[in-house]
């Protein structure tokens, strides 16, 4: 049995938060319904008559749905599951008959996109491991299993850029050249861009079938960058790390820390700057003339740090929670830290980033601002491409190890930012993410308004696509397009992740969720938030998670499990809680008003990963939640299975 606390504390006048995050559930489940009205066909599929004409385009079909799952675990309807369930299995059949997938599994990818296909998948595991177990394993397989052709146990490295379920795709593209539309080469350019002779004329931009003569993006692109091992498939650790979660079988984990262990050698050797490319052989630079830059989806072309540092996230994260080894995390610390170092004081207006519709609709006004600028990519001629630095891959560490250190490297990015972090902008990415810095501001105490405040923002951006929605629900989408659906997604989570659960929103290339906290309706036996139920998190410390849990409905009592960490991996050792024994407060008979009610601390031990509160109507309770840290392996098990279910303690 759990150690259970009943609420006593009652609730007379409800906060602003728990009002607007109870609104915003109900927002979002009439947002869905819509959407999968307006943009599905009856399988769950999305309503699409082209075809796909290159490799691209498979993840954008699974994308729209990443955080529908999400928002079930959340507190989401209770039918929400079965529909993310359906629109999975639509969407897998119709990529399938598009030729992207087989086996139900990409045929060959890059890990940038394929990591961004899998957080639905992952959410899905999450929710209903018992349905996806088979799955997940049979996936994880095809990298685990060198017999798959995926990965090369003796050097250490998956074999290709593109890899996934055919082991007969080869190569970038199933053409001559690498499909880059000029306008994708005006934003960031050409791979191997050192490789023309000198004084040679490129071919020119403004003639795309003069890219197919260009070395550049055929032949040499093949040979360089099409075999061998890439910083994004770090990512694939993923896959792994959820299969572990789901079976506890200690080979997944042998294969994480071989794989991930080979990249931190490679790492160390490079002078704490994580290479981007391992030719068949093992070395780096092997096919790129000793450059230990220049591969696929690499530091040099076309994202740098946008996509290896996430991937270097999810695979030094997936390490360091299957072994308790945090020095794994140095894989994408010190890369991190040596970016941070080049860094430079500039307003955005003024630097050449590749990524400017992410920034301008991000930094608003502040485009003019100046603030820390760091350099994305790295070429022969040094580093370029200056972006603000991000807050997705610090927190994602800090969030871990809660450790000074992690902590003071956001404070230090704090400190050289000309940008105030209480700011929230009214943007969405298609991350669901973006907010951290003003979470971070929050959590360190400088901005109480803020849980109000960034749920108005999610009010605003699920509004805002319901417009979107209203106004492209008949159109015949061309392939061109597709980005749309994603634009149009209502399901807006990230406001709801970091309140209640504690957690930044899951890292978008791969990432598997972090959370300090998670619920269960005890009375529905389902994961998430019950009805009329609200929670805040307010700290983060292990020493002190404070969670606060309203019952706002004036009738009905409610009961909560509360879950110490995503995956059950930590555990409550003791528990203070806020408590109101005396009723005076609601005066005599004929008394007009009522007194304030005197509040109390009551604490009790807990020693386990789960905690029950008993919500009587309108009450409230805060929890001040001891935590000892991934004590215990990670699993999809639940309050309700004992310790039978979804792996061993």
């Amino acid at each position: 049995m759990h150690p259970v606390i009943t609420a006593s504390v009652p609730l007379l006048e409800p906060p602003g938060w728990a009002l607007a995050q109870r609104e915003l559930f109900d927002l979002l489940d009439r947002s869905w319904r819509r959407f999968a009205e307006d943009f599905t066909g009856p399988g769950g599929e999305l309503k699409y008559n082209g075809t796909l004409s290159t490799r691209d385009g498979g993840d954008d079909f699974y994308e729209v749905f990443f955080n529908w799952p999400q928002l079930y675990l959340l507190g989401g309807a209770d039918d929400l599951l079965a529909a993310s369930e359906r629109h999975w299995e639509g969407v897998t059949r119709q990529l399938t008959d598009l030729g992207m997938l087989r086996d139900e599994y990409e045929r060959g990818y890059d890990w940038f996109h394929q990591g961004e296909s899998l957080l639905l998948f992952y959410f899905l595991c999450m929710a209903a491991p018992e349905r996806w177990r088979e799955r997940a394993v049979r996936f994880a397989e095809l990298y685990i299993d060198p017999a798959r052709g995926n990965y090369d146990a003796e050097h250490h490295i998956i074999t290709r850029p593109h890899n996934g379920s055919d082991p007969q795709r080869e190569g970038l593209s199933d053409s001559d050249s690498y499909p880059w539309l000029p306008k994708e080469a005006d934003m960031y350019g050409f791979p191997l861009n050192w490789i023309l002779p000198a004084g040679a004329e490129p071919p020119p931009l403004d003639e795309p079938p003069s890219l197919d003569k260009d070395p550049r993006l055929g032949e040499q692109m093949r040979l360089r960058m099409g075999v061998g091992d890439t910083a994004v498939n770090l990512a694939a650790t993923g896959l792994a790390l959820n299969a572990l979660i789901l079976t506890g079988e200690e080979r997944y984990r042998d294969w994480i820390t071989e794989y991930v262990g080979a990249w931190r050698e490679r790492t160390v050797a490079n002078g704490g700057f994580i290479p981007d490319n391992v030719a068949p052989d093992g070395t780096v630079g092997g096919l790129l003339e000793g450059r230990w830059y220049g591969g696929h989806y690499g530091w040099n072309w076309p994202h740098g740090w946008h996509s290896v540092g996430p991937a270097a996230a999810v695979a030094a994260l997936a390490a360091a929670t299957v072994t308790g080894d945090d020095s794994y995390l140095d894989l994408v610390a010190s890369t991190l830290d040596g970016v941070i170092a080049q860094g430079k004081t500039m307003a955005f207006k003024d630097a050449d980033s590749s990524l400017q519709s992410k920034w301008t609709i991000q930094l608003l006004d502040d485009v003019a601002t100046d603030t820390l600028h760091v350099p994305y990519r790295y070429g022969d001629d040094g580093w370029f491409d200056y972006n603000p630095m991000p807050l997705v891959v610090p927190a994602a560490l800090w969030h871990h190890t809660a450790s000074a250190a992690d902590r003071e490297r956001i404070e230090r990015l704090r400190d050289a930012a000309g940008i105030d972090w209480s700011v929230i902008r009214p943007f969405r990415s298609k991350e669901e993410s973006g907010h951290e810095e003003s979470w971070f501001a929050f959590l360190a105490g400088d901005d109480p308004g803020y849980p109000e405040r960034i749920l108005a923002t999610a009010q605003a951006q699920v509004r805002h696509r319901l417009t979107r929605m209203e106004r492209y629900r008949d159109l015949d989408v061309p392939e061109a397009d597709i980005h749309l659906w994603q634009q149009s997604n209502p399901v807006a989570t990230e406001a709801l992740v970091q309140l209640t659960w504690g957690g930044p929103q899951v890292l978008y290339n791969g990432g598997l969720q972090q959370a300090r906290v998670r619920y269960y309706d005890a009375d529905a036996r389902r994961p998430g938030l019950p009805p009329s139920v609200a929670a805040l998190v307010s700290s983060i410390d292990p020493r002190a998670t404070v969670v606060e849990l309203v019952n706002l409905d004036p009738e009905h009592a409610r009961t909560v499990i509360v879950q110490a960490g995503a995956f059950a991996e930590h555990t409550i050792t003791t528990v203070g809680y806020t408590a109101c024994e005396d009723p005076s407060w609601i005066g005599d008979l004929y008394d007009y008003g009522h007194r304030q009610p005197a509040e109390t601390a009551e604490s009790i031990d807990a020693g386990g990963s789960w905690l029950t509160v008993e919500l009587p109507r309108s009450t409230r309770v805060r929890l001040t939640l001891s935590l000892e840290l991934r004590t215990r392996q990670p699993s999809y098990r639940t309050p309700f299975d004992g310790e039978q279910a979804g792996g061993p303690e």
